[in-house]
């Protein structure tokens, strides 16, 4: 065992008489995403033996942190108990950022939401004037859900931008460029002790909210937001992954041949300065249209202009999209943010665009479809996450050392 790790190993001694947490971790992840599992299944999923399985699972009811609820259907014998975590553990704060308007949410620990918020909001500000607004959406939550911030376990964050995943920095946002290098946990750590803080990009947390509630069994999927800006989320193998930097799925600033749009990354051509929704409104400003929510209500009213600026804008799509799943191969593409509700024009032109210029193999079993959680995608991602990073070994140890001082 390494030197922190025997060091968390002795916390947790110290702290609640449970062993290794790395052994914890791996029994709490799939309790948190499956919401119910047998131990049964915790054995055959981590591999651990049955006896170890049951020790470890009897630690974590007796400190309050899982608890039994209800029974599996029986196939005979007697039925299995089903695990969950424990809703009166903690809460968990998510907030989804986007660049014109905000979802806030609060949840209990095993993820169910308790209530939840929303509002314009303009991201091109000192961060700290969003993240004020932010902690008072959190507050108000705290007060009418009857809970107080010492509850706090975790707290999610999702930006429209990209983000050092390690150090929760947001670096060189094209939508927010007042936010470069600002380190959003450091904001949350004195408001919220207790807590633990994880920042990501918002598109990733709309792909991991919708894979963990409808595409569970897909192993290979891409989320793509087209709203004021153009992103994408990436689950391979079942995870989201982010590259080595934290940059992967931009492809809003794929270049696009024959453009010179200017870009806010301060390139030209790049597929967001051509086909985001915000793009679309500076185009139709003319007919009243600020934000992406304006595109999308003209083109839903049947405006010609609006509809065809939102076709041209899916070929573009499509064809960026076409040659990224020749070479993701991806099971299912969904389509979320401000223009994904156009299925007429926006849902119909990337299909059109991908099935016409990616080869028949990679599009043999595709299925291209608007997301199911809609505005919810961003909060269930980011409660999501919080739960996977204070379910991991350095998180378990911090998570029961709280619940003991209860």
């Amino acid at each position: 065992m390494s030197e922190s790790g025997g060091i968390a190993a002795g916390v947790v001694r110290a702290v609640s008489g449970l062993p290794d947490p790395d052994t914890l971790s791996a029994l709490l992840e799939p309790i948190a995403a499956r919401s119910t599992v047998t131990r049964a299944a915790l054995a055959r999923e981590t591999g651990l033996a049955r006896s170890t399985v049951s020790q470890r699972v009897d630690a974590l009811l007796a400190a309050g942190l899982i608890i039994e609820d209800g029974a599996a259907p029986s196939s005979g014998g007697r039925p299995a108990l089903l695990l969950r975590l424990n809703p009166e553990a903690g809460l968990i704060l998510s907030a989804d950022l986007g660049a014109t308007h905000a979802w806030l949410a609060v949840s209990d620990l095993g993820g169910r939401r308790l209530d939840r918020i929303d509002n314009d909001i303009d991201i091109d500000q000192e961060p700290e004037q969003v993240l004020d607004w932010v902690d008072r959406g959190f507050s108000e939550l705290l007060i009418k859900a009857g809970r107080d911030a010492q509850q706090v376990r975790a707290i999610a964050i999702g930006v429209p931008g990209p983000v050092e995943f390690s150090a929760g920095k947001v670096v060189r946002p094209p939508l927010m460029p007042r936010w470069d290098d600002y380190c959003v946990p450091d904001y949350f750590e004195e408001r919220y002790p207790p807590a633990q803080t994880v920042v990501d990009n918002d598109v990733n947390l709309m792909a991991l909210g919708e894979h963990r509630t409808h595409y569970q069994d897909f192993k290979h999927l891409l989320f793509v937001k087209v709203g004021t800006g153009i992103g994408c989320g990436i689950i391979i193998e079942g995870k989201l992954h982010r590259g080595s930097e934290g940059s992967a799925g931009d492809i809003g600033h794929i270049r696009l041949p024959d453009s010179d749009a200017e870009c806010r990354c301060g390139k030209s051509g790049c597929l967001e300065a051509v086909a985001s929704g915000g793009a679309l409104a500076e185009r139709l400003r003319h007919l009243n249209a600020t934000a992406a929510r304006d595109v999308a209500q003209l083109a839903a009213e049947g405006n010609l202009q609006a509809r065809q600026a939102v076709r041209v804008a899916a070929q573009h799509i499509g064809e960026v999209l076409a040659a990224i799943v020749s070479f993701a191969n991806p099971e299912a593409i969904i389509l979320g943010g401000s223009l994904a509700r156009l299925n007429e024009t926006l849902l119909a032109g990337i299909r059109s665009g991908i099935y016409d210029r990616a080869l028949p193999l990679a599009t043999r079993s595709l299925q291209i479809e608007t997301s199911a959680l809609d505005e919810d995608a961003g909060t269930t991602g980011a409660i999501a996450l919080a739960q996977q990073h204070i379910l991991k070994p350095a998180g378990v140890v911090k998570l029961l050392s709280a619940l003991s001082l209860r």
